[in-house]
């Protein structure tokens, strides 16, 4: 296991991923930014945190339309990529939600 730091929103968060998967975890993390960026661009009327759970679901959506177009082995792995994002997204919503409240 490898430790990384991403930068999401401007806010850095440390990972541990296996060395294979370090630059696949650095785009993820990216497009995640990308996405809390448009959304937080778009509602300028909202707080941070409903910002980051609209975020969430519409990435949430585009995996569930992918796993759902794909099939066989593509979808395992979408399956498994989905797991990883999902875990990923909730570690870092739990850590804006623990910084939030200090």
């Amino acid at each position: 296991m490898k430790s990384i730091k991403v930068t999401i929103l401007g806010r850095q968060y440390p990972l541990k991923v296996n060395d294979e998967d370090e630059e696949n975890m650095h785009n993820i993390a990216h497009f995640v930014d990308e996405r809390f960026r448009l959304f937080k661009k778009q509602l300028t009327n909202q707080n941070e945190t409903t910002i980051l759970v609209l975020s969430c679901l519409s990435i949430a959506e585009e995996l569930f339309l992918a796993k759902k177009s794909d099939s066989g082995e593509s979808k395992l792995m979408n399956s498994l990529l989905f797991d990883e994002i999902n875990s990923t997204l909730s570690d870092l919503l739990e850590e804006i939600k623990h910084t939030n409240t200090h």
